[in-house]
């Protein structure tokens, strides 16, 4: 039997704007997201990530610890993009670090690219469960992610790695459609005779 409403959020879902994410996100809904996000495949079962949650105040802090970060590296910043740095954080009423820490997993060890794809589907993940709950995401990486000094003050370890920040909070607004691929343009079929 098809599920319809899984079906239509499939072929609608859309990021909306940071920026227009309002409302609260309650403690019950936060771990309901979480816990299914959590829900990856992961060769091995090796959980090679964990969630940093950036809410309240300590949005504020982070944001005025990322513009002094970036100010220090590449120097004064305008009033304007120090606001912007400032805000990183507190734009939307909850932000989930996911953060991928890769495992050591013996003497037959998963590849570490394929423990970061589990990372990023949990990003994939936690989007839906949003939606699933009445929400809405924007999965990004920025800067930051790229900037150890930077993940260091995000909370993230010195071997850690950033799969996504996934801003999150309730909004009316209708995003409309970007342009997609052509399905048939990405599309192959295998065919023995390929490798002769």
């Amino acid at each position: 039997m098809t599920n319809d409403a899984l079906l239509e959020h499939l072929a609608t879902r859309r990021s909306p704007p940071i920026a227009s994410l309002g409302g609260d996100v309650s403690d019950e809904a936060i771990r309901t997201m979480l816990t299914l996000a959590a829900r990856v495949p992961d060769h091995g079962m090796l959980t090679p990530f964990r969630f940093i949650l950036y809410r309240g105040e300590q949005r504020f802090q982070a944001g005025t610890l990322l513009a002094r970060r970036l100010e220090e590296r590449d120097g004064p910043l305008s009033a304007a993009a120090r606001q912007k740095e400032e805000e990183r954080f507190s734009r939307a009423p909850l932000v989930v670090g996911v953060v991928f820490t890769a495992r050591d997993n013996g003497p037959k060890p998963i590849p570490e690219w394929e423990q970061f794809l589990c990372a990023g589907a949990v990003c994939m993940n936690l989007l839906h469960a949003a939606a699933a709950l009445g929400y809405r995401g924007n999965w990004i990486t920025n800067w930051y992610s790229d900037d150890a000094k930077a993940r260091a003050i995000l909370g993230i370890g010195e071997e850690e790695r950033v799969a996504g920040f996934v801003h999150i909070g309730k909004t009316a607004m209708t995003v409309a459609d970007r342009a997609r691929p052509d399905i048939d343009d990405l599309i192959t079929e295998f065919s023995s005779a390929n490798g002769d």
